[in-house]
């Protein structure tokens, strides 16, 4: 029903930026909550940072100022800038869709590695 295409994954110094884009199809993205989270290996995935369809956002924590979260509705695409990268960031980063009206429904994108490394 909803399918979430990710892309700019990559691998970057320690210090630098990296852009991730998802673009949504198959629905009206304006109404599900859009989201980024990580998961390491070994570890579990753990949100990283969320948008509402009115455009309000959340961190976690441990990227609070370093990322930020923003949505293209015209566009039906939704970004993660992350900026002052360190090694603990190297995870697969996953697209995340809730529909706001009913959370029963939610998707995930395929997931694009990100490696911080000298």
């Amino acid at each position: 029903q909803v399918q979430l295409v990710e892309s700019g994954g990559g691998l970057v110094q320690p210090g630098g930026s990296l852009r991730l884009s998802c673009a949504a199809s198959g629905s009206i993205f304006r109404a599900y909550t859009m989201d980024w989270y990580r998961q390491a290996p070994g570890k579990q995935r753990d949100l990283v940072a969320g948008i509402t369809p009115g455009g309000s956002t959340n961190y976690a924590d441990s990227v609070k100022g370093r990322f930020t979260i923003s949505r293209d509705n015209a566009k039906f695409v939704v970004y993660l800038e992350m900026s002052n990268l360190k090694p603990e960031d190297t995870a697969v980063y996953y697209c995340h869709a809730a529909l706001t009206t009913n959370q029963r429904y939610q998707y995930w994108g395929q997931g694009t590695q990100v490696t911080v490394s000298p």
